[in-house]
């Protein structure tokens, strides 16, 4: 009876922690990327009764009680958040305090950008990743705080080479006609519609003229709508298929037409664009058939200027800027971190965790490879709380604290009885 206080309040003691543990795993329902931790108990060493060849040992209470992290996966949810990210399977966002640089780790992806374009977790701390370079990212050197060139603007291209599917009616009159425009830019990023104009000149015989708005040049004709560039001729055998001018494959990818600079353009830009008329496998791109004569996939490389409109995060951790102008560029990497003991770490708030002496050196790597998880973008990873079994544990402390309870207060009544004897 002497030391039943001591074990009934170690009792009291561990299930009020174990009843603590998952009042904190039920209050992070809802935290993104949070892992849940179990409470595990140990006992103390027994006091031994007497020298007798029988065990004669008694408990002595629970130990120091032990929580431990969960870091099973947690369900990924689709966000559509543009800078959400979540991994599935093995791994972490690697990020740093910015107050004391300290190297940290999350799977909370809810990223943002700060005023200065930093990409940053929701309470500021700075994402790990490698900046790409001319689009270009090289993971072989030291992840780095990532920063995004808010408002930056991206160079024209001026178009270089351009092509369209053509059909021409084979049963068009002679001097009959067939235009077809496309939309090209120059080198200032101005864009200049070109109009094609096909005429019949005999039987399979087709000439065309490649046609700029007299308004785009300086160096118009009076009386005219339109400047011609490059002018030629097309011929086609009796099954329709384009024999002059002929494909050139493989001294050349295709035979194309050069349409030069023919005029002046207004903007002082330069305008050189080449309008290929067989495909990279040598299939003409224009044909004669009985069909009525039609135009589909006009394709050109060229774009205007533009600015950043949009930056999300892409599966695989690439963050990736949209332009105005319809391009696409990719910025950086996020860095993932493999941790083999990911049960060392501590947490220190804010959905971060931080090594500490027995945790093994974090491998970085990206996104699925040396063993670590596949990042997702526009995704997010819900905690991975179980509720029905934290309230199962809460049910089961909550009677084990009352038992421990019990032996407490039948202590107390037999200590009374015991001082009650010499009275």
């Amino acid at each position: 009876m002497g030391t039943a206080f001591s074990t009934a309040l170690s009792a009291l003691n561990a299930d009020s922690t174990a009843i603590d543990v998952v009042g904190n795993n039920l209050a992070n329902l809802n935290t993104t990327g949070f892992k849940a931790s179990t409470a595990e108990f140990s006992d103390l060493m027994a006091e031994q009764l007497g020298t007798g060849t029988g065990n004669g040992q008694v408990g002595m209470g629970v130990g120091q009680l032990d929580s431990v992290q969960d870091f099973s996966q947690g369900s990924v949810t689709t966000t559509g958040g543009a800078l959400d990210a979540a991994i599935q399977g093995n791994g972490f966002f690697v990020v740093t305090d910015p107050t004391n640089n300290a190297q940290l780790y999350t799977r909370d992806g809810s990223f943002q950008l700060n005023s200065t374009g930093d990409l940053v977790t929701a309470t500021g701390q700075s994402v790990q990743g490698w900046t790409a370079i001319n689009g270009v990212v090289n993971t072989n050197g030291a992840a780095g705080d990532i920063t995004v060139p808010v408002g930056a603007t991206i160079a024209p291209q001026a178009t270089a080479n351009m092509s369209m599917n053509v059909n021409l009616d084979a049963s068009t009159a002679v001097n009959g006609t067939y235009s077809a425009p496309i939309q090209v830019y120059d080198s200032l990023g101005a864009a200049h519609t070109l109009t094609v104009d096909f005429t019949e000149t005999g039987p399979g015989a087709w000439s065309y003229s490649v046609n700029i708005p007299n308004a785009d040049v300086t160096n118009s004709v009076a009386g005219t709508t339109s400047t011609s560039l490059v002018t030629g001729t097309l011929g086609f055998d009796a099954n329709g298929n384009l024999i002059s001018p002929a494909n050139t494959l493989p001294t050349t990818p295709n035979a194309p037409v050069v349409v030069t600079t023919g005029a002046t353009l207004a903007d002082g830009a330069n305008l050189s664009v080449n309008w290929n008329l067989f495909n990279s496998a040598g299939t003409p791109e224009i044909t004669q058939y009985a069909q009525a004569s039609s135009m589909s996939n006009p394709i050109q490389d060229g774009f205007a200027a533009g600015q950043i409109s949009q930056i999300n995060i892409q599966n695989g951790g690439l963050v990736v800027a949209s332009y105005t102008n319809g391009q696409q560029s990719t910025l950086a990497q996020l860095a993932v971190a493999s941790i083999s003991n990911p049960t060392s770490l501590v947490q220190v708030g804010d959905n971060n965790l931080q090594a500490t002496a027995a945790t093994a050196q974090a491998a970085i790597g990206v996104s699925g490879a040396g063993g670590n998880g596949t990042v997702q973008g526009g995704s997010l990873e819900a905690s991975n709380t179980d509720m029905a079994a934290e309230f199962t544990q809460l049910l089961t402390y909550e009677r084990s604290y009352q038992a421990a309870s019990r032996v407490i207060t039948t202590s107390d009544q037999l200590t009374q009885e015991t001082v009650n004897l010499i009275h």
